[in-house]
Parts: structure tokens; C-alpha cells; sequence
């Protein structure tokens, strides 16, 4: 921030700007220039903080140019939540000032801005000096508190005629969980929702929303409960003759899984295992979807159903059980999911756990991990989002948008487990699928995000249940004429091989590692093939990469995650020191290069630190240099 006086030329371009504003307006040009030469003019960048709560509340302050979020803590919690946005000509601060209490709330600029301050000494000689200011400031504090809420938290008014939503943002959640909660989404911008409320908001439900919509930042506005009837009704929610909502029924459409079919399945665990023959398979089990919904309405994002235990489920991050059901037998697990579970997974469960997926076509999906413990069979379901999430709403860059338009190469995403890699994916090809006319293949293990073909044809096929492997689906992907092939899991040399051998034939290929960087991404394929081989391997990866996206999630301050990206924007000097056996100089290139896309981890975290969204002790956390991200901040870091 950099500060500096309001006079000499500075002066009269202020006070017009001033006049613009609802607590100067009306005031004489003289009191208005006794108002601003006891100003100070602060100039922010992005992210920076202007008021702190719980700070001394000695003055307030105009919005000059920009805008500033205003976050506020959530009575009796420590969740954060965004309730305001200070824009343009908008003063903040004074009630906290009159009342003489410290600052109720944080004010961090959403973009550059210039602020005038006004402090202790300046509004002192204001309300002496300018008789009118008084009388101003109170007409402006009473307009902006008029028919307030006073069993909530303070959301902003949003008004649905100057921004309808489309059909988009309002499917970004369930219809059972916007009918149960009275929630709805009336905005998507750069990765960020705004989700309007009817009622007075609480951190449960505000919590409940974030975890329907991983990836995102959630922010709340308050709507009435007549806008929210007739966006909710256009999202397939019907009303009664009280006004109560409900989910109007839907018709079945077909699941991932196969066509019914005779099998046989395994009752217990090891040598002594009894086989014995079974009915038909089910594609659903109406008694296990009723206790889904129920998931679904209340928010939860995950199921745990344990033996000798009661249902639980986490809601808000926490477990809780369901009080009114009934204790779960040693057996009751297993027969819930055996009627849905195919062959494949019975076996491979009778060997180990298993995962699969599991859908209620038009409500949700759900990954599945079945087990068996000391007391029976257990299960843990985890909610897919049913919406798929845009550039835009992710906050992706505009680099990861070009790296889709690429005719042919390799494009890689990387991270830990839970980065929200399945995510990102999703979202590229969604884009491809709704832009360019091509012929998509997606091997997957299992399906989590179901591609409707628009644009392009889509054809999704899940290891184990329509291939053996990913290696043989590759080999078969290649003679059915695709333009884009998605690569669920690169985790072998076969697999790898195959893929390099996709891109660098005329065909664009998305793939997976588990890898944290750019540069150790492309170490980790080379060291995959023996050493006689990386020589030729370095050289096909030099012509073909285009791109590679190393993402982890860092948890707010406040609760709920957000995703800290590095990206290497392929170029002729990546490739030249990728053949050269030179990664370790990428850096180099990723930190001159930025007009070209490319962004190194450590700056993406130093921003989210900064910005007060994440704190430096998990931005450390999550840090490969840790000792350079601490520099950045002035700090010294020793390894324990």
C-alpha cells in the first residue's frame, strides 16, 4: 500500500469524485474541500488488506476506484465468510467508528484500488468544521440499515432482475438439496458462486453448500422467498399449497452400468469363501437411494455405514450420527450394495476392499469403498458433483483454456490425491465437448464426471467394467479414429509409452500423475524407462508436451480448500532443454516467461497468502522450496 496526501493537482480531481458519493453529495464545494485535504490517499493492489477486524475502529474511508471484499466471522465459529462487496464511491467503517467498538469486520481489495482514509484527527475537524457532514453521515447510515435481519448474519440484497441466472449456474446444485435448504445460485465468476439465501444463514448451512460444490469459493447474498420460488421451480422443484418445496419427480435415465445379468457371488472372505448362485443384478437399490437423497438434502459429503453402528454422516466436516436409524447388522452392508455390485468388484473385494462408482441418475453420484472390519462390512460413499465446473468457476487460467485448443500433443494434470485433478479434467474436456468437433475417448477408472456429447462425440469407458486395462484400451482407443484421448491413470511404462506414442501420432492427449511439479512431472516420465531408452523417450516428449497443470489444495482460513496451480506453458525452449536432459533450468524459463501462461508454485502461494485467504503456515505446508516461499516473506526457514 502507498500513501499519499490529497493537494496541489490532486485536490480538484477528488473532490468531484467525492461528490459522486452518498455521504459528500450535497455538501458545498468549500466543506467539501476542507473534507478532502484531511484526507489521505492509499493506493492497494490486489488482495491487500485495508481494515482489519478487531482492529481499533479511529476513522472510515471512500472506495475512490475499485472494490473491497468484506469478510466477516460467523458468530461463534471461526468460519469466514464474504457478506459485502465495497465498490465504487461507497464509504465503510463509520458505524464501527460512532459506536466506539473495534472493527466487526476484515475489508480486503478485490482488485486495485484507491481508498481516501479518514482518520481519528480528520473526522474530528469534519463533524467541527462542516456542519452539514453530521447530518449526512447519519442519513447515509440509516439508508444502508434499513429493514435489516436481525436474527442473521448481514448478507447483501441480490437483485435477480439486473442478472437472472442461466440454467447453468442454477444446476450447480442438487434440486433435492436447493428444495430441502432453500438455497439456490444466482452467480458464477472466476471461480467464484454467489448463492442466495432465504433464510437467516448459519454456519451448518453455509458450510452444507460449500461441500456441494468442492473447488469453488461460495459466497452468500440474500434473496426473497419469492425470487427463490420461481428460479427453484425452473430447477425442477414444485410447491404445495403452503408454499413448502419439493423435488417434482424425474424420469430414470439409464446408469453406467451394464444390463442386468445373471452372476455369482462370494459371501465371505479368504479360503474358506462359499459360493453361491444370485439373482439378477439391479442397476439401483431403492433402499439404499432413499438413504442417498437423504445425503444429498441434508448436504452431507460423505456416508459412513459400519457394522454394530448406527449411519453417520459428515456434515460440515464433522461426523454425525443418524439418531433415528436403526444399528446396522454384520451383514446389512453387504446387502445393500451386493444386488449393484458387478462381478468384477465382488471378487476383487473378497481379496482386498473395492472401489467403484455408484449413481441415482438426475440426483447425484457417488464413489464407493466397501470393506470388512472385526465387526462385519462397512462402507464409505463420498458425493461426485453431478456439475461439471467451467474455467471460469474453478478460477483456471486462461493458459489451461489454450492448452485444450492444441490440434494434437500431450497435456499433463498433476497433484496429490484429493487436488482436485478429476476436477480440472472435467472442465477441459467440457470445454473441447462444447467447442470443437472432435471425436473424444475417456479411460477412466472409475467414471466420476459423465460427458452428455454435444459439439464432439463422447465415448467414456471404465477399467475393468467395458476394458481390462488402460494399457489395452489405449492400444484399442487408437483404431477407433479419436482426436482427443483422456488417460485416467498414467501409472506404468506400458501405459506411458502408449500415451506418448497417442499424442505424438496427430492426437491430443490428457493424462494424470501424481507428481507435484512441472519439473519433477517430466523427471518422473523419463525415469519410468530404462536408461538405454530415456534418451528417445526425452525426444518424444520434447516434440509433443504442450502443457503441464501441478495443482494442490490449501485450506482457508475460515474452512473449505482452495487450489494453488503451477503451470509450465509448453514453448521451443522447453523443448530443447527437455531433449538436452536440462529440466532443472525449466524453472528458469517458467519464471521469465509468465506472458506466456506459465506460473511457479511458490508465487500462487505467496498470493493466496497475501490475500488473506490462505495462512503461511499451510502455504509452507504445501510448498516444495519451502526455504525460497519463506524468503519471499522475509523469513527464515530450517529444516526439523
Amino acid at each position: 500500500m502507498k500513501q499519499q496526501p490529497v493537494s496541489g493537482e490532486l485536490l480538484p480531481k477528488v473532490i468531484k469524485a467525492m461528490e459522486q458519493s452518498a455521504l459528500f453529495h450535497g455538501l458545498s464545494e468549500q466543506a467539501l474541500a476542507v473534507a478532502a485535504e484531511m484526507a489521505t490517499l492509499e493506493h492497494y493492489v490486489a488482495g491487500e488488506t485495508i481494515m482489519k477486524a478487531g482492529s481499533p475502529a479511529t476513522g472510515f474511508a471512500l472506495m475512490l476506484n475499485g472494490s473491497a471484499r468484506k469478510l466477516v466471522q460467523m458468530p461463534k465459529t471461526t468460519t469466514i465468510v464474504e457478506t459485502d462487496l465495497v465498490v465504487t464511491m461507497e464509504t465503510f467503517g463509520e458505524l464501527d467508528m460512532l459506536l466506539e467498538q473495534p472493527r466487526a469486520a476484515t475489508y480486503v481489495t478485490a482488485d486495485p484500488s484507491l481508498v481516501i482514509q479518514f482518520d481519528e484527527a480528520a473526522v474530528q475537524a469534519l463533524f467541527e468544521q462542516v456542519p452539514a457532514f453530521g447530518r449526512q453521515l447519519g442519513k447515509a447510515l440509516a439508508a444502508r440499515m434499513r429493514a435489516p435481519r436481525p436474527d442473521a448474519l448481514p448478507l447483501r440484497r441480490f437483485d435477480l432482475r439486473l442478472a437472472p441466472p442461466g440454467k447453468d449456474v442454477v444446476e450447480l446444485l442438487p434440486a433435492a438439496f436447493i428444495a430441502r435448504q432453500r438455497v439456490i445460485p444466482v452467480k458464477s465468476e472466476a471461480g467464484r458462486v454467489l448463492v442466495g439465501f432465504v433464510d437467516p444463514l448459519s454456519r451448518r448451512l453455509y458450510e452444507a453448500t460449500r461441500s456441494q460444490m468442492p473447488g469453488t469459493e461460495v459466497i452468500p447474498v440474500s434473496i426473497d422467498a419469492e425470487d427463490f420460488r420461481k428460479l427453484a421451480m425452473a430447477r425442477g422443484v414444485s410447491f404445495d399449497a403452503l408454499g413448502s418445496p419439493s423435488v417434482t419427480g424425474v424420469v430414470n435415465a439409464p446408469s453406467l452400468q451394464a444390463q442386468t445379468v445373471a452372476r455369482v457371488g462370494l459371501r465371505a472372505k479368504g479360503d474358506d469363501a462359499v459360493v453361491r448362485q444370485h439373482g439378477p443384478r439391479l442397476d439401483n437399490n431403492p433402499r439404499l437411494d432413499r438413504l442417498l437423497k437423504r445425503m444429498v438434502a441434508e448436504g452431507a459429503s460423505d456416508l459412513h455405514l459400519s457394522a454394530q453402528h448406527r449411519p453417520r454422516w459428515r456434515i460440515d466436516g464433522e461426523i454425525h450420527e443418524i439418531s433415528e436409524a436403526r444399528v446396522l447388522g454384520p451383514e446389512t452392508v453387504m446387502e445393500l450394495f451386493e444386488p449393484i455390485m458387478q462381478d468384477r468388484n465382488l471378487k476383487e473385494f473378497y481379496e482386498n476392499d473395492v472401489d467403484f462408482a455408484y449413481a441415482i441418475p438426475n440426483v447425484a453420484r457417488f464413489r464407493v469403498n466397501l470393506f470388512a472390519d472385526r465387526l462385519g462390512y462397512g462402507a464409505v460413499l463420498r458425493q461426485i458433483p453431478d456439475k461439471i465446473l467451467t474455467f471460469e468457476q474453478l478460477g483456471l487460467p486462461e493458459a489451461v483454456r489454450k492448452m485444450c485448443d492444441h490440434p494434437k500433443g500431450m497435456v499433463l494434470v498433476t497433484g496429490p490425491t484429493g487436488s482436485g485433478k478429476s476436477t480440472s479434467l472435467a472442465a477441459m474436456v467440457d470445454y473441447i465437448n462444447k467447442n470443437r468437433r472432435t471425436h473424444i475417448i475417456t479411460l477412466e477408472d472409475p467414471i466420476e464426471f459423465v460427458h452428455e456429447s454435444r459439439k464432439s462425440l463422447v465415448n467414456q469407458r471404465e477399467v475393468g467394467e467395458h476394458t481390462v486395462s488402460f494399457k489395452r484400451a489405449l492400444k484399442a482407443a487408437l483404431r477407433e479414429d479419436p482426436d482427443i484421448v483422456l488417460v485416467g491413470e498414467m501409472r506404468d511404462i506400458e501405459t506411458v509409452a502408449l500415451a506418448l506414442e497417442t499424442a505424438n501420432t496427430g492426437h491430443l492427449v490428457f493424462g494424470t500423475l501424481h507428481t507435484a511439479t512441472a519439473i519433477s512431472t517430466i523427471d518422473r516420465i523419463i525415469d519410468l524407462f530404462p536408461h538405454a531408452q530415456q534418451s528417445q523417450v526425452r525426444a518424444v516428449l520434447a516434440d509433443c508436451l504442450k502443457g503441464v497443470v501441478s495443482q494442490t489444495l490449501c485450506r482457508k482460513r475460515g474452512g473449505g480448500r482452495i487450489a494453488a496451480l503451477e503451470i509450465l506453458v509448453g514453448s521451443a525452449a522447453i523443448s530443447n532443454l527437455i531433449r538436452e536432459g536440462k529440466s532443472h533450468q525449466i524453472a528458469n524459463i517458467q519464471m521469465t516467461a509468465k506472458k506466456q501462461g506459465n506460473k511457479m508454485l511458490n508465487e500462487q502461494l505467496e498470493k493466496l497468502v497475501i490475500a488473506g485467504k490462505v495462512d503461511y503456515e499451510e502455504a509452507l505446508s504445501k510448498a516444495i522450496d519451502k526455504g525460497e516461499l519463506a524468503k519471499r516473506f522475509g523469513r527464515e526457514y530450517f529444516e526439523e
